[in-house]
């Protein structure tokens, strides 16, 4: 599998997002993009991770960056996951993993012998898509390096 490394170009990608439209990398050129992957909407860990996100939404926004989570669930999940949390940032559909594998964020075994679920992972990518910060981890149970990324965004204003 693919690990991306910071200093390269993001994959680029099209995911439909809650509202059933395309949402593609390319339409953020200049713009920074926190790029969350997490494993499943309603579980405990995705729900701590993304609600922290929500909350400091406005920090993300004065960095120039949008953020955009992704999941294997199906958009009709992630509306309701969307909904019932009010996030305040786009969640993407890689329903077929295509996305989740081309960023080397896909187990091959998840809990109760699930495969192909994303593996919690954050990417800063710049406004010329270049990868700027990559965290994948093995233990969904942990949650990104928010500071990290909080010290990198600066550094691409």
């Amino acid at each position: 599998m693919t690990k991306i490394q910071p200093g390269q170009p993001a994959p680029d990608f099209s995911l439909y997002d809650t509202e059933k439209k395309k949402v593609s990398l390319g339409d953020f050129r200049g713009k920074n993009v926190l790029l969350l992957f997490f494993p499943q909407a309603f579980t405990g860990v995705c729900t701590k991770e993304l609600c922290a996100v929500r909350d400091s939404i406005g920090l993300y926004e004065d960095l120039n960056a949008v953020v955009l989570g992704i999941s294997v669930d199906s958009v009709f999940t992630l509306a309701r996951f969307k909904e019932d949390q009010g996030y305040n940032f786009p969640l993407l559909s890689d329903f077929n993993k295509e996305i989740s594998q081309a960023y080397g964020s896909l187990y091959d075994n998840f809990v109760f012998d699930m495969k192909g679920v994303s593996k919690r992972s954050a990417f800063v990518i710049d406004g010329d898509g270049i990868v700027r910060y990559a965290e994948v981890l093995e233990n969904a149970g942990e949650i990104p390096n928010f500071e990290a990324i909080r010290q990198t965004l600066p550094q691409l204003a």
